[in-house]
């Protein structure tokens, strides 16, 4: 059935949001975002901003597959998303601490190392289940403060318009994924109340960054094409997220837990084009 809001998008955009759909939340269309293939080493600054900031969205990312895998919910999708964002976080964080320019963002990857350690202990040391879910946030935590740092850094070492602008557009995919995540953690449960707050204040932050890169100069006619297709993605994770702040999260558990998964790849995959767009333009 068409909603209000979907009748509005346009075909292309309805063809993608089939993939949030169609069978309910289906297994086939829980890994639309697949990294493209990267570059051996960083190309430039707004390459690096890029890299740095999709180290923020990892870090969330495999916070939501190890929950997802700790409900028994998407399991062999949630697993897959595990390991190759590990595999994808460890090489580009070798990437970036290679091209560091200064002793201060060398410094901060050098920490970034050692937290990232812990963190895939956390993830990776026994299954993921409630018993072990706090620590894995915990640690988590770490490695999104430091990873966001490196990425603030490296924006400050470009020094231009368009280097904050990749940066916004690649918070926004982290955004994405911790959304998600205290989702499937409030529904584990652990510290619901904290995780509630936390989705309201990446949603809000969320919605206004979108207007930001909607109006900024340097948007062209692919990069606003690209964020209407992202608008389709937030209406139906948005959805998704709003059954639990409108009290509806009791029930069927794991239809709730697939959908917020499912949508939040969606929504990423969206994003990091936006911001690969973004990340393309000179100057």
């Amino acid at each position: 059935m068409k909603t209000a809001a979907t009748a509005r998008l346009p075909a292309a955009l309805h063809r993608r949001t089939l993939l949030i759909t169609a069978g309910g939340g289906a297994v086939a269309c829980a890994l639309a975002w697949v990294p493209r293939p990267a570059h051996a080493q960083v190309a430039n600054l707004n390459d690096a901003i890029n890299k740095a900031g999709r180290l923020r969205m990892l870090s969330q990312r495999m916070g939501k597959a190890w929950l997802a895998i700790a409900h028994k919910v998407q399991e062999t999708a949630a697993r897959q998303v595990l390991e190759q964002s590990v595999a994808l976080f460890e090489r580009q964080l070798a990437e970036l601490k290679a091209y560091a320019p200064t002793p201060t963002i060398r410094e901060t990857y050098g920490q970034l190392d050692t937290a990232w350690a812990a963190h895939k202990a956390t993830l990776l040391g026994a299954p993921p289940a409630l018993a072990g879910a706090a620590a894995m946030l915990q640690a988590d935590a770490k490695v999104l403060a430091l990873a966001h740092l490196g990425t603030v850094q490296y924006e400050a070492a470009s020094g231009k318009p368009v280097g904050h602008l990749v940066n916004l557009a690649g918070r926004q995919r982290m955004l994405s994924q911790r959304m998600a995540k205290f989702y499937l953690a409030a529904l584990l449960p652990v510290d619901a109340a904290a995780a509630t707050t936390e989705i309201a204040k990446a949603r809000t932050e969320f919605v206004a960054a979108t207007e930001v890169l909607r109006k900024a100069p340097e948007a062209n006619d692919r990069i606003r094409q690209e964020l209407l297709l992202a608008d389709g993605q937030w209406v139906f994770f948005d959805a998704a997220l709003q059954r639990m702040q409108a009290g509806n999260a009791t029930g069927n558990t794991a239809r709730l837990v697939s959908d917020v998964f499912v949508a939040s790849e969606n929504l990423l995959s969206s994003m990091d084009k936006v911001t690969g767009l973004y990340a393309a333009l000179a100057g």
